[in-house]
């Protein structure tokens, strides 16, 4: 049976293992930057996060060490009588850690944590690039219901 996983708001503390998961595959090679010390750019933005009351990285710990996070953010909103939704964003597992079912724990806690919090619905976005991850969140509930576009600035 795998080792029991925490799951709480990240403290800046963590920075340095989430900048390092975010950096750990063929995407985050590319944009990410896990060299010591970190840019500053990271705290600051991880200060904003944590000063925003809508706005939070959660992580996953077993045995004091961080090795799943997530971006989890409400959006409030006006359509849909006024009703928020859940914007789930940066999703990662540590290698070591992947298929023994954290990835799923983590996304039932943001599942229920916007149940909570009253949101009309959960929504992400993933890389198309991406395959297991969509067959992933398409087992989760989540469907390919929008065409979601973006433009690099």
């Amino acid at each position: 049976m795998p080792p029991t996983m925490l799951i709480r708001t990240a403290a800046e503390d963590d920075l340095e293992a989430l900048v390092a998961m975010l950096a750990d595959d063929i995407l985050g090679q590319a944009r990410e930057d896990d060299s010591l010390p970190l840019n500053q750019a990271y705290t600051d933005a991880f200060t904003a996060i944590a000063a925003d009351p809508y706005n939070d990285i959660i992580v996953g710990e077993i045995d004091g060490k961080v090795m799943a996070m997530m971006q989890f953010t409400i959006i409030p909103s006006i359509s849909f009588k006024g009703r928020s939704r859940a914007q789930i964003e940066s999703v990662r597992v540590a290698k070591q850690f992947r298929g023994n079912g954290y990835g799923r724990k983590m996304f039932e806690w943001a599942i229920d944590e916007a149940r909570r919090r009253n949101c009309h619905l959960a929504q992400l976005a993933t890389n198309a690039a991406r395959k297991d991850a969509a067959r992933f969140y398409e087992d989760l509930g989540f469907t390919a219901s929008h065409i979601g576009m973006k433009m690099v600035l």
